[in-house]
């Protein structure tokens, strides 16, 4: 497979999504997006026409045989970033709620260089900064929400706003580091993954962004799921602290240099 001329890779995850991916993609073909990345769908498993649409639309996808969930999804994408020689990831949903203007705004930030001449490793969009649009969420999810801050602020020093979104930007660095074996929670990568890479010492950021709310389908976090979520991800977090505050693992990730 030979390598893109691209530096930016859009990796879309999905699961049944066949009444909002084709709006979706039709949209990341506009060509201020589409001069600068290619975009990649994870089919996971889907039972309906996701698939058969990505391929009308002539983009890559993916397709998993057998239903391995969305961190699975996502770091397949990220191997294959890897091997094509990407630098820069743009992970979004396939539900329509990330907005499309939302790539270039991620893509900006990843490539821009602080007061310190460093570059971020993950940028989040966030729906909790001025200048940001969203919709509401429930009240469940607020709470997690609040409790996931605690616990980053807590055990890194570092305010992340919006600890749950899934839209983000990934530079090369942190690529590798998350398709190593380990590095990656297979099923709920969230504020678990950011309190990882803030106490590994990767560079975190957040910019406003713009958010809609799901017209099609139904979320992966409906019914009891922010529940069970809610307390799979305390304890994940948790669980991230001791292994790097008291064993020690992985410590000095962010030190190594990117392969080329």
């Amino acid at each position: 497979m030979s390598k893109s001329k691209k530096k930016l890779l859009i990796i879309i995850p999905a699961y049944n999504e066949e009444k909002n991916i084709g709006d979706l993609l039709d949209k990341l073909k506009t060509p201020d997006i589409a001069k600068i990345a290619d975009v990649l769908v994870m089919d996971d498993a889907s039972k309906d026409k996701t698939r058969k649409i990505v391929l009308n639309k002539d983009l890559e996808v993916v397709t998993h045989i057998f239903n391995l969930g969305y961190g699975s999804g996502l770091q397949v994408g990220y191997k294959y970033a890897i091997h094509n020689g990407y630098e820069y990831i743009v992970q979004m949903d396939a539900d329509g709620q990330h907005d499309v203007c939302n790539v270039l705004s991620i893509y900006e930030k990843l490539t821009t260089a602080d007061e310190k001449g460093k570059c971020p490793d993950i940028v989040i969009g966030s729906r909790f900064m001025e200048g940001s649009q969203t919709f509401s969420i429930s009240a469940v999810k607020k709470v997690a929400i609040s409790m996931f801050r605690f616990l980053i602020k807590l055990g890194t020093g570092q305010r992340i706003k919006d600890p749950t979104s899934g839209l983000q930007g990934l530079s090369r660095r942190a690529i590798e580091f998350y398709a190593g074996f380990n590095h990656f929670d297979d099923k709920y990568p969230d504020a678990n993954m950011i309190m990882q890479m803030l106490m590994l010492g990767f560079r975190v950021v957040e910019v406003p962004a713009v958010m809609h709310a799901r017209v099609e389908g139904v979320s992966m976090h409906s019914g009891l799921k922010p529940v069970i979520y809610m307390l799979r991800m305390m304890f994940s977090i948790i669980a991230v602290w001791i292994r790097i505050r008291v064993y020690k693992v992985d410590i000095g990730a962010a030190n190594e240099e990117p392969a080329t």
